[in-house]
């Protein structure tokens, strides 16, 4: 019961259900490329990634010092409609700006 009312609690905040909009759509994505992205100070990013992995949304993969996060999958029921719900709200989502992939890379501080 505690991580579906962690998944619950999760919804209930508009930058949160961005971000998962905005990886649904983009796949996975380096820290750096959503903090640019969704033009979002580090901390405050990293609180919702957090907050949306252990209500488990999300998956994190570790390559070398950078973060990757993800849509789990596969994804149970609940999670799975929230996220199909997610998608047909029309949410006008920002360009993807991949720093990770630029000569400048990840170690770009905002």
């Amino acid at each position: 019961m505690d991580v579906f009312l962690k998944s619950v609690a999760a919804l209930n905040d508009e930058t949160r259900v961005l971000i998962l909009r905005f990886l649904d759509e983009h796949g996975p994505l380096c820290v750096c490329d959503l903090q640019s992205s969704l033009e979002m100070i580090q901390s405050r990013l990293s609180r919702h990634l957090k907050i949306l992995k252990e209500a488990g949304f999300l998956k994190v993969e570790r390559k070398g010092t950078w973060a990757y996060y993800a849509i789990r999958s596969p994804l149970d029921r609940f999670r799975s409609e929230a996220l199909e719900e997610i998608r047909h709200l029309g949410i006008d989502l920002p360009k993807l700006q991949k720093l990770s992939e630029t000569d400048q890379g990840c170690g770009l501080k905002r």
